[in-house]
């Protein structure tokens, strides 16, 4: 699972370069899909992946407001600074946390383990890359590739 962590990050790391050559107002400009635009996406994908991290842990979840990181800078620097928390809880995993409950604080009702919320996590970001690909399309902007062939991510 790991290897597929490394993957998402090296490649939401080329869409953050991506966005540096993309005007600021492409990158704000509200789109149908996603959660509403480029930037917000990425602050989305940046903020479920710590989310769920946090409840695994056990550990308050603190919702960033998107309105207080509202440039590709701040985003990418949640993005880092997030990831350091996200790559110790992925370093201390092993095979008997894989069913291990979790009820996260946002919908109380329900409860999951921790391996499906780990793949979750992992589908979600990847669901969203793909919408930064059709955007990047109505941009006129070659995409991120989304192969892991070829990355040396093993």
């Amino acid at each position: 699972m790991e290897l597929l962590f490394q993957y998402n990050w090296r490649v939401r790391d080329e869409w953050f370069d991506w966005c540096g050559e993309i005007p600021y107002d492409e990158l704000i400009r509200e789109r149908v899909g996603g959660v509403g635009g480029i930037l917000k996406t990425l602050f989305h994908i940046v903020d479920v992946e710590w989310s769920w991290i946090r409840a695994l842990k056990g550990e308050l979840v603190l919702d960033p407001e998107f309105e207080d990181y509202k440039s590709l800078e701040l985003v990418r620097k949640l993005s880092e600074q997030y990831r350091l928390d996200v790559k110790r809880f992925l370093d201390g995993w092993s095979s008997d946390q894989e069913h291990r409950i979790v009820t996260p604080p946002w919908n109380p009702e329900k409860s999951y383990v921790h391996g499906e919320v780990l793949r979750h996590v992992i589908a979600h970001e990847i669901h969203h890359i793909g919408q930064l690909s059709v955007w990047a399309k109505e941009v006129g902007r070659p995409v991120v590739s989304a192969n892991f062939i070829g990355r040396g991510i093993l």
